[in-house]
């Protein structure tokens, strides 16, 4: 997997642009927001009341060119 729970939202937006799409369809639209910032990616889906195994499943999916 490229992509983990742990990495921060921004870290993955700033290095896989196609992920924000992803980031989107799954509830997570404040990208932008100061959470972003410094929150990894299991907070923020904990946050939402997002899957965060299907979501990192559908980011990594982005990530290599997969269709869903």
């Amino acid at each position: 997997m490229t992509i983990t729970k742990d990495m921060s939202i921004t870290e993955v937006v700033n290095k896989y642009p196609e992920t924000v799409p992803v980031f989107m369809e799954h509830g997570m639209g404040c990208l932008g927001c100061a959470a972003a910032r410094f929150e990894n990616i299991e907070q923020g889906a904990m946050a939402h009341g997002i899957d965060v195994d299907k979501l990192i499943e559908d980011l990594n999916r982005a990530v290599q060119g997969k269709e869903k």
